[in-house]
């Protein structure tokens, strides 16, 4: 008999969503996949259908989870079956390693008789990382890869089933962006140059009540009286800047000519340093706590100071109420915490763009420390995030910051000068809509981990 396909085993229709990634991930790889389409679709299982199409697979993968056995911790029915009938085709047959366990979650490694002895390939932590040891253990076997992958018989029920749900439909619909506006600033902005950076940074130290940035021995902000006496030995000395810059908003969006220091692209940075300095300390005086990011950007996150409480907004253009927690218990491992990253922009508007991130912590503070573990973490609680719960807790996290005026005012200057942000993120209505999908099929797509495969597998 010709053995050229895989037979995927597994529990339905808990363990459907990975069967199905699965699937689609091994045919674009060229392997010809047996995977029970009628158990997916809640149809009835014909035994001879499945016992024939074990008889003609190279191997069974054994999709290996706590989905598999009863509350009373019995093998299912019809799991038993299909691995008891691999195990005789194996043995008729002589193959080695005919059936293959797939390990998906934390499960023990005796739930079914006689495979503790058999090899795991580890799904649990990451299934791009598991898809590539599977890749190899194929390999290595010599599975043929005979598929045609523009001919996939799972692509096209997942595009009939499931894609054809979630397309782009008429409606009237208000969309929200990432970028975060300045509804409000002050109307000059200063640049104090120093002989030094040492005089610089005693400045700024002595002027800690409102925000000032450094940049080398220049110090920006929006207070036209900074503070230049520093105290040094109970004695105050004054150090007055060689050099002050004052620049209009205009002068920042629209440019002027310059052929010294600063030119127009250095009052730019030195503006955008101070607008990340202005955020970044009035998001810690509201209670964020900031954590350091793979790429160095700092993400601010709100710690379990109290008792988790969710917060309350109404829509914008609607009277629909909403309550939204940024963070709560996952699992037995600790907290999840929703956290933002903040980056300046003047254009297409003079504010931030906003990036979403999930962190997680032991006790609701410490950050675990271990980048593996967040990773794997993220995926598992960020997989069921579509648009409208980012959008919400993006939302939520901006409505935390107003004051008791429902206003995002920071103070930056002494004599009271403020910046004042929009309680919203920019907002734009479209005449088409998009529903989210409410099923499961879709998530975990991982290209990037795909493409990595496919590159490895033309090398």
């Amino acid at each position: 008999m010709n053995r050229d396909s895989i037979f995927i085993s597994h529990a339905t229709p808990q363990d459907n969503e990975f069967s199905i990634w699965l699937t689609s991930r091994l045919e674009m790889l060229g392997y010809k996949v047996w995977i029970d389409k009628e158990g997916l679709l809640g149809g009835e299982r014909f035994w001879v259908t499945i016992q024939q199409a074990i008889q003609s697979s190279a191997k069974v993968l054994f999709v290996y989870s706590k989905n598999i056995v009863t509350n009373e911790g019995i093998l299912k029915q019809g799991i038993e079956n299909e691995i008891e009938y691999a195990k005789s085709i194996a043995l008729q047959f002589h193959i080695q390693d005919y059936i293959i366990p797939l390990h998906i979650d934390d499960s023990p490694y005796n739930l079914a008789i006689g495979l503790p002895n058999i090899n795991h390939i580890p799904f649990n932590n990451n299934w791009a990382e598991g898809l590539k040891i599977l890749k190899k253990k194929l390999e290595k076997d010599s599975i043929p890869q005979i598929f045609d992958t523009s001919k996939s018989v799972m692509a096209e029920w997942y595009e009939n089933e499931y894609i054809s749900n979630c397309s782009i439909i008429p409606k009237t619909e208000l969309f929200y962006t990432s970028w975060w506006s300045v509804s409000d600033l002050p109307k000059e902005f200063y640049m104090y140059q120093f002989s030094n950076e040492v005089q610089a940074k005693a400045i700024r130290n002595s002027n800690q009540t409102i925000p000032v940035s450094l940049m080398s021995n220049v110090l920006s902000t929006f207070d036209a009286k900074l503070s230049f006496v520093v105290n040094r030995d109970d004695e105050n000395i004054e150090l007055k800047p060689v050099h002050t810059y004052i620049y209009s908003l205009n002068d920042i969006l629209y440019g002027f000519e310059s052929d010294k220091f600063p030119q127009h692209r250095d009052v730019e940075n030195h503006f955008k340093r101070l607008l990340y300095r202005v955020v970044s300390n009035f998001l810690i005086y509201k209670g964020l706590w900031r954590n350091e990011m793979s790429n160095k950007r700092l993400a601010y996150f709100l710690p379990k100071y109290e008792k988790i409480k969710k917060i309350d907004f109404t829509y914008p253009y609607s009277n629909r109420k909403k309550s939204k927690s940024i963070l709560g218990k996952f699992e037995s491992i600790g907290m999840w915490h929703y956290a933002v990253s903040i980056q300046p922009m003047l254009f297409p508007f003079v504010g931030f763009s906003l990036k979403s991130h999930i962190l997680f912590t032991s006790d609701g503070f410490k950050i675990i420390d271990d980048d593996k573990k967040q990773h794997s973490y993220r995926r598992k609680k960020g997989k069921r995030f579509f648009n409208e719960e980012w959008r919400d807790l993006l939302l939520a996290f901006l409505q935390r910051l107003k004051d008791d005026n429902e206003e995002i005012k920071i103070k930056v200057s002494q004599e009271g000068l403020v910046m004042k942000m929009k309680e919203w993120p920019e907002m734009f209505w479209s005449e088409v809509g998009y529903n989210d999908p409410n099923s499961k099929m879709d998530l975990d797509k991982i290209e990037d981990y795909y493409e990595e495969i496919t590159e490895e597998s033309n090398d």
